[in-house]
C-alpha cells in the first residue's frame, strides 16, 4: 500500500474539545443540580446531627424532648451537655463497648490488609504475565462476585470448625478476605492495564525483573486504586454484623454486635445507645475524610483517555 493511500485518523480540533468541557462545566454548574445534591446532603446528613446531638445530652433530657430543641435551650442558656453518655458507653460496667471497639479495629485491619496483599500480587499475574488459561481464569475470578456470603456461611462454619479456628479472629478475616478478592483482584487488574506498555518495556530494558517492576513501577501508580477499594473494604468490614456473629465468639465480636445486643435489650437506654453508635460511625468517617482525596481519584482513573 503506497503512503498516499495511507489514511490516518484525524485529530480532534482544540475547539471541539473547549466546547465539550464548557457543556460539561454547564451541566455541572446548573442551579437546579446544586440545589437538589445541597437538599439531598442535608436530608442525608439531618440523622447523623440528630445523633451527634442526642448521644451529648442528659438523659431526662432525650426520654422528654426532641434533639431539635437544643438549640432553642442553647439560645436560652439552659441547654446541657454532657460526656456521661459516652463514658457509660465505653466503661460502663453493664455496657463496656471499649474491649469490643478494640476487637473492630483487630477485625477490620487484616481483613483490609490481607485482600489488598494478594489481590495486587494476582492482578499483576493477570494484566502483565502470560500464562495459559490466563482469561479463563480471570472469568472465574471475577464471576466469583456475584457468590452471596449467607449461601456459604454453614459450609464455611463447618471448614473452621474441622480445622479448629471456629470463633478466632482467623475464621473472620479469611472469611472476609475472599469475599473481597474477587472484587479487589478486577479493580486492581483494570488499574494495571490502564499503565502503559511502554512504561513496563523501559523497565525491562533496563533490566528490572517482575518483583522489581511490580514494587517500583506499579505500586506507586497504584495508590489512588488501592485506597479506593481499602475505602470500601474498611467500610464494610467495621460494619458488618453477619460474619462477625456466626464465624466469632465473646472473645472477637466487634463493636457492631454490642450495639446490636444494646438496641435488643436495652432499647430504653437512648443515652447509651446514641454515644455508641456514635462512637461505631465516628472511625469510619475519619478515614473516609482522611483518604478522600485518594478516593476520588481512585473512582475517576481510567475515565478519561487522550
Amino acid at each position: 500500500m503506497s503512503a498516499e493511500a495511507t489514511t490516518t485518523k484525524p485529530a480532534r480540533p482544540a475547539s471541539d474539545i473547549n466546547g465539550r468541557a464548557r457543556k460539561a462545566r454547564k451541566a455541572l454548574s446548573n442551579p437546579w443540580a446544586s440545589t437538589l445534591a445541597i437538599v439531598i446532603a442535608i436530608l442525608w446528613t439531618l440523622p447523623t446531627v440528630g445523633l451527634l446531638v442526642t448521644s451529648f445530652r442528659p438523659e431526662f433530657d432525650i426520654k422528654t424532648s426532641g434533639w431539635w430543641t437544643v438549640f432553642g435551650q442553647a439560645a436560652s442558656g439552659e441547654g446541657v451537655v454532657t460526656f456521661k453518655n459516652y463514658e457509660e458507653a465505653l466503661f460502663g460496667s453493664s455496657t463496656n463497648m471499649f474491649d469490643f471497639f478494640v476487637n473492630s479495629f483487630v477485625v477490620t485491619l487484616p481483613a483490609v490488609f490481607i485482600p489488598i496483599s494478594i489481590a495486587l500480587l494476582a492482578a499483576y499475574g493477570f494484566a502483565w504475565i502470560e500464562f495459559k488459561g490466563r482469561d479463563i481464569l480471570f472469568v472465574a475470578v471475577f464471576a466469583l462476585q456475584i457468590v452471596p456470603i449467607q449461601i456459604t456461611l454453614v459450609p464455611l462454619l463447618t471448614g473452621y470448625v474441622s480445622l479448629g479456628i471456629n470463633g478466632t479472629f482467623w475464621a473472620i478475616w479469611l472469611s472476609h478476605s475472599a469475599f473481597a478478592l474477587p472484587l479487589a483482584i478486577f479493580l486492581l487488574h483494570n488499574f494495571m492495564k490502564e499503565v502503559p506498555r511502554s512504561l513496563v518495556e523501559a523497565a525491562r530494558v533496563d533490566g528490572a525483573g517482575h518483583v522489581k517492576i511490580f514494587f517500583q513501577v506499579m505500586l506507586p501508580l497504584l495508590t489512588p486504586a488501592i485506597a479506593a477499594f481499602g475505602i470500601f473494604q474498611f467500610l464494610w468490614v467495621w460494619n458488618d454484623l453477619l460474619v462477625a456473629l456466626v464465624m466469632g465468639d465473646l472473645r472477637t465480636f466487634p463493636l457492631t454486635v454490642r450495639i446490636a445486643e444494646l438496641a435488643g435489650s436495652r432499647g430504653g437506654d437512648w443515652h447509651v445507645l446514641s454515644a455508641g453508635a456514635f462512637i461505631s460511625m465516628v472511625v469510619p468517617v475519619i478515614v473516609f475524610l482522611a483518604l478522600q482525596r485518594y478516593f476520588v481519584r481512585g473512582m475517576l482513573a481510567g475515565a478519561v483517555k487522550g
